[in-house]
């Protein structure tokens, strides 16, 4: 039986679909995934930032995270966000529906992955939707060409639950301790790379 391949390197990319710093390292992780070495797998994994929760956030939270957002806006310049969410909806503390609709928009079609995740940000940062919201997530899902009935069955699944706590048991496993996170993989070894909002150069060069 043949060996582990060691010349087989696996970047992983850890991250949750409504962490606001995931989504200014959006250009940047863009960037790195046009210009990564070829022979480099790409990995994206669910980090699942906050548990499911019916509150509504607190006040305290609510000026946190607009805090959150106006630093992101001064440290990576270009970075986008809507504020009247805050005053439209209310939010929750939740991000774990919006890791499972990733989920299941991969488990129906593995090439949605990347538009689920992208048609979150965008109706959290920039349209003030809440992905907190089983409602708003499944017409997202439809708004890139998914069925309807099968992805809010797969949202609710046992096994969509199940595939996301693999998944961040794997980041916690792997070293990973925020997002977003990139580590690299070669021969079983796992080492954290450091990373730039504002530059791709920074990462690159771990890789050659």
């Amino acid at each position: 039986m043949a060996g582990p391949d060691t010349k087989q390197r696996t970047l992983y990319y850890v991250h949750d679909p409504m962490c606001s710093w995931c989504w200014a390292f959006r250009p940047v992780w863009s960037r790195i995934r046009e210009r990564a070495p070829e022979d480099l797998l790409l990995r994206r994994v669910l980090g699942g930032l906050a548990p499911d929760s019916d509150e509504p956030m607190s006040q305290e939270m609510q000026h946190y995270l607009q805090g959150v957002w106006r630093t992101i806006q001064q440290r990576v310049p270009g970075t986008r966000f809507d504020f009247s969410f805050w005053e439209h909806c209310q939010p929750r503390r939740a991000t774990y529906p919006a890791c499972r609709a990733v989920i299941a928009a991969r488990s129906q079609s593995p090439a949605s992955e990347e538009p689920m995740i992208l048609a979150i940000q965008q109706a959290y940062y920039l349209q003030a939707r809440n992905p907190s919201d089983n409602t708003v997530l499944t017409a997202l899902a439809v708004g890139i060409g998914l069925d309807a009935e099968q992805f809010a069955q797969a949202l609710d699944a046992s096994e969509t639950q199940l595939r996301l706590e693999e998944e961040m048991a794997f980041g916690r496993t792997i070293g990973v301790q925020g997002f977003p996170s990139l580590v690299l993989e070669q021969a079983g070894q796992y080492r954290l790379l450091n990373h730039d909002y504002n530059d791709a150069q920074v990462v690159l060069e771990q890789l050659v």
